[in-house]
């Protein structure tokens, strides 16, 4: 048997290719598919089958792109209704590759139509050799299942969650391998750990949310003190669901002269500045959302920018394509151009920049005790575990409905846990008219290093 592991670091998502005999299945493939067929023409596999353990909603599934690339079957559970050509799939239905077996256990909580997928090495075993789990077992964590609120009883969908943990995954044997769809920083769950497989028993024996408990005390637990759900969560869902538009042999969008780009933002486009934190504080076009490349920048675009929002990006050199396509895997796909000669030309072309100064957080805090307020924009578990003593704290997921409650007169640094996060935040701030922002070096994490005392924990 053949098996691989795909990671994407910025959306923390894992996707699966297993093959066999010249046969593959793919699940839970990303949209940039060029990375499965790469592995199977490398061992000689063809793509037969590809499986969805659910409609995702933190990403667009790449699962009609490489039917439609290699002919392959989709698989998904029955109560997806799903919209396109698919094999609707209930408990007990299988898949085979070679001598491979994929096995369905229906394992609802997250969604209604979750399945988990037994992997057997050899048609004929008794006891799998992995468990493909989807958003319903993670390292550490389980699945949220908040995230369908506004359409479905949240307090049932985690009844159902506990049903198929105790009911059915802990059941299987304690060597069975783990293999979830999410990894650290997902917001899929609420505090998922850092290694991207585990055991069943290592679950059973480390999980904080499969230690022993009533069925009435799980649902309070997992529905108490959830993250934020983006914004184009359902987006995503709703479009996994229809079927996503194929994106190959898509065009890039257009690089746009300076003269151009200007007039479209002042149209109403959001200009997405996607360079390296230190060069957007430098200097940028006033008033751009910045989230860059090098972090979850897919992830935060989708929380703080809407679907239908149309985009303008500013890029590094010969990153354009990475920027575009690493929207297109959220279902962000309003992009109308990029910044031809990058920001460069902007300036050269003499039209206005601005700038977010810098300052070391330590010195912020000296100065915050004067005149200026600390504006903490991490998530509420993190505030908790510590915080700066007078410190104002909205999350970023947050920050754009109510910046309102800042005192715009004021000027205000912004501090998360390193830096990306504050940046962003700035920007956000910067978009709603403060014109007095700084961004602290270093965050939380720097402060935490130098043995300063905080608030909480």
């Amino acid at each position: 048997m053949h098996f691989k592991q795909f990671y994407v670091g910025c959306l923390a998502h894992a996707s699966y290719l297993i093959g066999d005999q010249g046969e593959a299945v793919v699940v839970d493939p990303s949209r940039d598919i060029e990375m499965y067929l790469a592995e199977a023409k490398a061992h000689g596999l063809t793509i037969k089958w590809v499986l969805e353990t659910h409609l995702h909603a933190d990403f667009v599934s790449g699962h009609r792109e490489l039917a439609a690339a290699t002919g392959a079957k989709i698989g998904i559970g029955a109560r997806a209704g799903a919209a396109y050509e698919h094999r609707a799939m209930q408990e007990g239905d299988e898949v085979r590759v070679g001598e491979v077996v994929l096995r369905a256990l229906e394992t609802p909580g997250h969604t209604p139509e979750h399945l988990s997928f037994l992997v057997f090495e050899h048609a004929g075993d008794a006891e799998p050799w992995a468990v493909l789990t989807g958003d319903t077992l993670f390292v550490g964590d389980v699945g949220r299942v908040d995230i369908l609120s506004s359409r479905l009883p949240v307090a049932e969908l985690a009844g159902l969650m506990y049903d198929s943990l105790h009911g059915k995954l802990l059941k299987l044997p304690n060597e069975t391998r783990v293999y979830p769809a999410h990894g650290a920083g997902s917001l899929c769950g609420k505090n998922i750990g850092r290694e991207t497989w585990s055991t069943i028993g290592q679950q059973r024996m480390m999980n904080p949310a499969l230690r022993e408990m009533t069925r009435e005390a799980f649902v309070a637990e997992i529905t108490r003190d959830v993250p934020e759900t983006p914004v184009y969560f359902l987006h995503s869902r709703d479009m996994n669901q229809a079927g996503p538009a194929l994106i190959a042999g898509r065009e890039l969008p257009p690089a746009v002269t300076p003269a151009a780009f200007a007039e479209a933002a002042a149209a109403g486009a959001t200009v997405l500045d996607t360079r390296a934190t230190p060069d957007y504080l430098r200097a940028h076009i006033p008033s751009s959302l910045h989230v860059g490349l090098d972090g979850q920048y897919a992830s935060w675009v989708g929380t703080l920018a809407k679907p239908a929002d149309t985009l303008l990006l500013v890029t590094e050199a010969g990153r354009e394509e990475e920027a575009v396509l690493r929207l297109a895997r959220v279902g962000y796909e309003n992009v109308v151009g990029t910044l031809a000669g990058g920001f460069e030309a902007w300036k050269q072309a003499g039209l206005p920049v601005a700038s977010v100064p810098s300052e070391s957080l330590a010195g912020a805090i000296a100065e915050a005790r004067k005149s200026r307020g600390v504006l903490d924009v991490r998530r509420s578990g993190e505030w908790s575990d510590g915080h700066l003593d007078g410190a104002t704290h909205i999350p970023l997921s947050e920050l754009p409905a109510r910046a309102k409650e800042l005192d715009p007169g004021r000027e205000w640094v912004v501090v998360c846990a390193s830096g990306y996060r504050s940046a962003i935040g700035a920007s956000v701030l910067e978009r709603a008219g403060f014109t007095r922002v700084l961004n602290a070096t270093g965050g939380m994490d720097a402060l935490g290093r130098a043995g300063r005392k905080v608030a909480g924990g």
